[in-house]
């Protein structure tokens, strides 16, 4: 009787810490979708030239990249300067709906941001420019402006300084490119307006090649 007994009393207390297991284990499985929710598509996809892209701001670092994105969304990687001259440390922030970018840090501890580049068309300033602006609307919030020749390292780069938004010169840089193929499609359009030099915006050879904001790039700690 007392064998059975025992038998009975193991068996019930194996079920109760089955069961408190299971109990135990249950919030982990109801909170794993909760950690995967802070991580749902950005909603925060504003420029401020100078001050911030999104939530990354002058004192954001890798870590904080960490913190908000996640880090299997962030590829470590460097890149050359203009013109090939010096590289440069860089983070890759693989986001879906337009929201990707690249943020070139300072130096390789990657802990101040120089600025924000390769930005997805879902990133837009407050007045409404962003990657695939045609040029026609950005005369409409630049009013005319001057830009620099294309088919070299600095072609097709706005000169902010001579349009309605000089208050972004050394916070922004514009850079517009044409549509495939124009240089084959407009030869002489496209000869027209490009190499190492200035052209204002109102130039006729423009409108045949398509021309669209095609780079942004966000400086937030300019290097001294």
């Amino acid at each position: 009787m007392n064998s059975s007994i025992k038998v009975i009393a193991t068996a019930t207390l194996a079920l109760l810490l089955y069961s408190a297991n299971q109990a135990f284990a249950l919030p982990q499985k109801i909170n794993h979708p909760v950690t995967v929710a802070k991580l749902q598509p950005l909603k925060d996809t504003l420029i401020v030239p100078g001050e911030r892209v999104g939530p990354i701001t002058r004192k954001t670092t890798k870590q904080d990249l960490v913190k908000l994105f996640g880090v299997s969304r962030l590829v470590d990687k460097t890149i050359s300067g203009a013109e090939g001259i010096g590289s440069f440390a860089a983070t890759q922030l693989n986001l879906n709906q337009g929201c990707s970018l690249l943020v070139v840090w300072s130096d390789n501890t990657r802990t101040k941001p120089l600025d924000v580049r390769n930005l997805g068309s879902a990133w837009k300033t407050r007045e409404g420019i962003g990657v695939g602006t045609p040029l026609s609307e950005l005369r409409k919030k630049l009013g005319n402006f001057k830009l620099y020749g294309l088919a070299w390292d600095y072609g097709g780069t706005i000169l902010l300084d001579s349009s309605q938004l000089s208050r972004y010169q050394g916070k922004l840089i514009l850079r517009v490119d044409t549509a495939p193929n124009a240089s084959e499609k407009f030869p002489n359009d496209y000869q027209a307006v490009s190499g190492d030099a200035t052209f204002p915006s109102s130039n006729p050879h423009w409108k045949s090649l398509g021309i669209r904001l095609a780079e942004i790039i966000v400086i937030l700690n300019p290097s001294e």
